[in-house]
């Protein structure tokens, strides 16, 4: 007696695609010791979303699920990873270098002053000259300038502070481990996908809920 293989599938909690026509090898990751069959399954048409329509739209598992078994019925499928996920469809667009340069030159400009700015102004709610001032004549008995060595060192310990602290300089990373940025990018991308889902839930508890205020995330 034949025994159908195991299916295993995991679904990341938010895919990208760039195309109307959404299948099961866009979204789910397959694994099974029968290949041909999970190369047929890639191949099965998951959902049709409006041509050009941009978006994000929730899908259930249990759709991913039950278009694999109107196909293979006695297949034995066992899901790992979200049960709700979340497909967004954004269309290929022209890349024009130049406008990523004026954004990149943006936001270095933007973040450059940004920074100096709270830097001074947090300079400014302690007294760091009064105080250094004062460093100096305690241990030198006279007055300073306002450009000795505790300035000096403090001008180039912030620098090597924000380098150290971001753990990026250029396109070199100083160790393997993400930096801040990533990291609260990733957290605000998981918050996003968790209220999404969320509140696509609860609308489905509560019918009486607007309609309007989830049309950019419908359920599929």
């Amino acid at each position: 007696m034949t025994t159908n293989p195991m299916l295993y599938m995991k679904i990341e909690q938010n895919i990208e695609v760039h195309k109307p026509l959404v299948t099961l090898g866009d979204v789910v990751t397959f694994e099974c010791a029968n290949q041909e069959l999970v190369n047929k399954l890639k191949t099965l048409k998951l959902v049709r979303l409006e041509e050009g329509k941009r978006g994000r739209y929730v899908v259930s598992v249990m759709k991913v699920i039950t278009t694999i078994l109107k196909e293979y019925p006695n297949l034995d499928i066992n899901p790992i990873g979200e049960a709700d996920f979340i497909i967004t469809y954004e269309t290929k667009k022209r890349r024009f270098v130049w406008l990523d340069w004026t954004k990149t030159a943006f936001v270095c400009l933007t973040t450059f002053f940004g920074a100096g700015f709270s830097i001074m102004t947090f300079n400014n709610d302690v007294d760091i000259p009064k105080l250094f001032g004062q460093l100096y004549y305690q241990f030198t008995g006279q007055v300073s300038d306002g450009f000795g060595i505790l300035e000096v060192t403090y001008s180039l310990g912030l620098g090597i502070g924000v380098l150290v602290f971001f753990n990026r300089f250029g396109r070199k990373s100083l160790t393997k481990d993400p930096s801040p940025i990533e990291v609260e990018m990733r957290l605000y991308e998981d918050d996003i996908n968790r209220t999404l889902i969320e509140e696509r839930a609860r609308r489905e508890a509560n019918s009486h809920v607007d309609e309007s205020s989830f049309a950019r995330y419908p359920r599929l």
